[in-house]
């Protein structure tokens, strides 16, 4: 099988088919493109989402907490308690342990999120660390942001820039092959992308703020988001790619390596559709959050707009930093 997240298809078919007890008290289950579940608690519901970290090795255990807040993040809702597992390969020292649970105190500190449980294991099962982390948050239940909840004719809002997660993992773990490729300032700015990979301010004001969905761009970049976003709907999507911002570091990091900055990973941005998505996006840009307009919500198709015109939007693939780990 490829690295990384399970197609759709197989997603449905050797996951999704084999849960079969629905309780009552569940009022947000998996379906594709969802980033989280919730549960009723009378008043209130607690948003739960859980993710792993295998993709990247320096800053790991900040990357572990970003990723499971930001789901949570993207209900609408400040993530307020994390669980975390970590699994050592038996050549880990003591050292590496603790670097993780510092990146990850650290991480979780700068987001008022406590840590309140998880599991800490060597094994022979696993040959590098492999970090498992499942944030929590509590809201009123009506206030639930879901990925399904986007209309047709919404405007489609994207946070920051495409494939941030992925420059700042290249640019940390692949430093001495990026060095002279990049100059001094480009690799301070790339590296510097790390400090961005948090959507939770923008989760909670555009939760506030009154939007129909929202989604963390992760593995597949945001073609994949954007095509899990109009697919969990049940409707369309149409991006304007020159309307996608990318920062020039990532361009000149994919042209290296010949990737595709739309379709790498990029925590740290989030999807929002919404009907007055210009003024969602001043909303973000005085809280000092980038953010544009790139597509619209359609009735049907999934569609990218580009240098060829009007192209067909694929379903997620292989995230394009697995691509380059596989060369």
């Amino acid at each position: 099988m490829k690295e990384g997240k399970l197609p759709s298809e197989l997603l449905e078919s050797l996951v999704f088919e084999h849960i079969g007890v629905r309780n009552e008290a569940v009022i947000l289950r998996p379906e594709i493109g969802e980033d989280c579940a919730a549960i009723d608690f009378g008043k209130y519901a607690c948003v739960l989402s859980t993710d792993p970290i295998t993709g990247a090795s320096k800053g790991a255990g900040a990357l572990a907490v970003h990723i499971s807040c930001n789901d949570v993040a993207s209900s609408g809702v400040a993530p307020l308690a994390l669980m975390i597992t970590i699994m050592a390969p038996v050549s880990a020292s003591e050292e590496d342990i603790g670097r993780v649970m510092k990146e990850a105190g650290d991480a979780a500190a700068a987001l008022g999120v406590e840590i309140i449980g998880g599991h800490t294991e060597v094994t022979s099962a696993v040959n590098r660390i492999i970090i498992s982390t499942t944030a929590l948050g509590k809201v009123e239940k009506e206030r639930v942001v879901k990925t399904s909840g986007a209309k047709a004719g919404d405007d489609l809002v994207m946070t920051k820039w495409a494939g941030l997660e992925g420059t700042a993992i290249l640019s940390a773990d692949r430093e001495p092959e990026l060095q002279d490729k990049l100059t001094k300032e480009e690799m301070e700015t790339a590296q510097g992308f790390s400090d961005h990979i948090s959507v939770v301010r923008e989760g909670v004001l555009a939760g506030d703020f009154g939007v129909n969905s929202m989604h963390d761009v992760t593995e597949g970049g945001v073609f994949g988001a954007a095509w899990e976003v109009a697919e969990s709907s049940g409707i369309g999507v149409e991006l304007e790619v020159d309307k996608i911002p990318v920062h020039p570091v990532t361009n000149k990091i994919c042209r290296h390596y010949g990737i595709n900055p739309y379709k790498l990973i990029s925590s740290g941005c989030m999807l929002i559709s919404c009907r007055k998505g210009d003024e969602l996006v001043s909303k973000l840009s005085d809280a000092g959050i980038p953010a544009a307009v790139i597509g619209k919500m359609i009735e049907k198709g999934k569609y990218f707009v580009g240098k060829n015109g009007r192209e067909e939007l694929p379903p997620p693939e292989t995230d394009e930093l697995f691509k380059i780990n596989a060369q």
